[in-house]
């Protein structure tokens, strides 16, 4: 069972959602916040799926508050999700966070509960990633590790983390030039890399809204938890998805692994760069694994780290 509220996020997938939200069923969250964007008016049929998602996920088998934040026009991704985030954050004090398409290990409610009471009162500690993209590579003999990654494929926060987060971002052109992005991605060309995206989100020309949560981390040189074994296996690279249509994409289909109910907690607090690095020529450049181990272990070398 989990003792902390569950906020889903929703839309027209049945499919996905029904493999979803029998995993939340069966964690028996106290709270339900359930998050659904409006039909496409333009695509036939949508609005019935929408209806067929809704009536789903608000009618749970166990004891359970169910909260609804529905729009009935669609909003798109990033409109979407940033208001619902930040209406979840308006009703609970820290949450569980899933999308429709994120299926969780069963053991990850129990992993997010132990360690957003562990982190609560800790600032430096922003979110609770489920998601290991390091495919079978350690980084240490815990039960998790620190990041500067931002894993949203399930994953949880505070409000106090999340008061942070702006849409718009609007103190990025301000904040641009101030070196501190350099301290997050030492290495000059990830740099230029993260700096291109974060135009980009400001100039609204990527609907998106993780973006936004990494600039408010980073600002914040906030941490986030990373599980020593992969918990959420993301089932959305389908046909119909709107970012992530290709199901050879290095994230797609993943395989859990439960967490043992006794964690095991790391001494210190220290950033691993070598995952961070790791998982971003994994993820989101897409190279094999051995190309990404060896890119890190050069780009560490070069820093003397």
């Amino acid at each position: 069972m989990s003792g902390t509220p569950v906020a889903l996020f929703v839309y027209n997938r049945l499919d996905t959602t029904t493999r979803v939200f029998a995993r939340i069923a069966a964690a028996r969250p106290p709270v339900l916040l359930v998050v659904a964007d409006g039909p496409r008016a333009d695509r036939p049929g949508d609005a019935e799926r929408c209806a067929e998602v809704r009536s789903l996920v608000t009618r749970p088998d166990w004891p359970c508050e169910v909260r609804t934040c529905f729009s009935e026009v669609n909003l798109g991704l990033g409109r979407r999700f940033s208001s619902g985030l930040c209406w979840a954050f308006d009703e609970v004090e820290e949450a569980v966070i899933l999308e429709d398409d994120c299926l969780p290990d069963p053991t990850f409610f129990g992993y997010c509960d132990q360690l957003l009471e562990r982190f609560r009162g800790d600032p430096q500690v922003m979110m609770i990633s489920g998601d290991n993209y390091q495919f079978g590579t350690s980084r240490g003999e815990h039960s998790y590790f620190f990041s500067h990654g931002v894993g949203t494929y399930g994953w949880a926060t505070w409000r106090r983390a999340f008061c942070h987060y702006d849409f718009a971002m609007r103190d990025w052109p301000r904040e641009r030039e101030r070196g501190w992005l350099r301290e997050i991605w030492p290495v000059p060309e990830l740099e230029r890399y993260w700096q291109a995206r974060f135009d980009e989100t400001h100039r609204g020309e990527i609907d998106t809204w993780d973006y936004q949560w990494a600039f408010a981390m980073w600002r914040h040189r906030g941490l986030q938890v990373v599980p020593d074994r992969n918990l959420i296996s993301y089932i959305g690279c389908l046909p119909d998805a709107v970012h992530t249509t290709d199901p050879r994409a290095a994230y797609c289909g993943l395989p859990t692994e439960p967490m043992p109910a006794a964690l095991h907690h790391p001494r210190a607090r220290a950033r691993s760069l070598g995952a961070d690095l790791y998982e971003f020529h994994r993820i989101f450049e897409n190279l094999p694994h051995e190309v990404a181990r060896e890119l890190e272990r050069a780009a560490l070398a070069r820093l003397g780290s």
